[in-house]
């Protein structure tokens, strides 16, 4: 099978020949085009030359093209830090929102304007080119919440949302507007779909029904965008007890890569027996073990996540968050070594 049959078949529930694998490698390729990571972050060639190398060396299934998390803040005038060997995030000590009256700042924001946006949109479409359709570009979204979050700060965010929640809501409708239409664009770019990040949807940031009744509809908006021109809509959260009932609710995804157990289920063969038949599972090697432990530990886990979720197909290998970006490559091969002896 190609890449693009195993990963079709997966997200169609059949068993294709081999597990499919993707660990999340982002920063990390930018070794591979010997760029620094600032440089990675902000041009569009580098950036796609990068994901293409490695998807090609690790023999990767399908490439996502996570940045970082503060793409889509740009578009709002968020100042960013881009350190020298980690992931780029905004300066909490210049936050676009200061205090509760800075939400009705926020409108909808025109994201042709926001150079880290159309950085994003132009990488995608240089991958999807120099992939020449041998395997599935899936571009990589912050979701509302999240790029909210960007703006005020996480911690003052959700007290915000108990001291004036319809202030929060005002500007959650401009960004997911904003949002859509920048959804819209990346999906012209020939990406097979869009993955967002609902990074609050855990019960480890915020319980379920305040997600319902913050960023769920929102984040319904945005995944009716992306199937409307065309695209699958994933999830990924890497948060603990992920919440798989509401966003499946709420996003109706064909598939969620996650870290933990959702907050539903036990352990992983529970997670399989409860949502394998409703999406298609991604995960969820914890990231830490590429640079803790031995090769061993990390060879097991691979085969304990195939085992748990993969037995029966609908299931891709894959790191439960990026790869670390200052880790070597070694465990990324391991990875991809272990799902293509993995015979069903």
């Amino acid at each position: 099978m190609t890449s693009n049959e195993r990963m079709n078949a997966v997200l169609s529930h059949q068993k294709p020949d081999r597990v499919p694998v993707y660990p999340i490698l982002s920063g990390i390729t930018r070794k591979l085009v010997g760029c620094t990571y600032e440089q990675w972050s902000t041009d569009a060639k580098l950036c796609s030359e990068a994901l293409l190398r490695a998807a090609e060396q690790y023999e990767q299934d399908c490439i996502v093209t996570l940045v970082d998390l503060s793409v889509e803040c740009d578009a709002w005038g968020q100042p960013i830090i881009y350190p020298e060997n980690e992931a780029a995030h905004p300066d909490y000590s210049h936050c676009v929102i200061s205090d509760i009256d800075g939400y009705a700042d926020i409108k909808k924001a025109d994201y042709t304007q926001s150079k880290r946006m159309m950085m994003e949109i132009e990488t995608c479409r240089l991958t999807v080119e120099g992939v020449h359709g041998e395997k599935p570009v899936i571009a990589f979204v912050f979701g509302p919440l999240g790029v909210l979050s960007m703006l005020r700060g996480q911690q003052e965010l959700y007290m915000d949302l108990y001291d004036d929640a319809d202030a929060v809501h005002s500007a959650l409708d401009a960004i997911t507007e904003t949002l859509c239409d920048y959804c819209r664009a990346i999906m012209k770019t020939g990406v097979a779909g869009i993955m967002i990040d609902t990074l609050f949807a855990s019960g480890s940031i915020m319980s379920k029904k305040m997600w319902r009744e913050t960023e769920g509809p929102y984040a319904a908006r945005v995944a009716d965008a992306i199937r409307d021109a065309g695209g699958l809509v994933m999830i990924h959260n890497c948060g603990e007890k992920i919440y798989f009932d509401a966003q499946i609710e709420s996003m109706k995804p064909c598939a969620i890569s996650f870290l933990y157990p959702p907050d539903d289920c036990a352990d992983l063969a529970e997670c399989k027996a409860k949502y394998g038949d409703k999406i298609t599972l991604i995960g969820c090697v914890p990231p830490v073990m590429a640079v803790t432990g031995s090769d061993e530990e990390w060879d097991e886990r691979c085969r304990q996540n195939i085992a748990a979720l993969g037995s029966d197909g609908g299931f891709i290998l894959a790191s439960g968050c990026e790869y670390p970006a200052n880790a070597d490559f070694s465990r990324a091969r391991r990875m991809t070594d272990i799902a293509k002896e993995w015979k069903y």
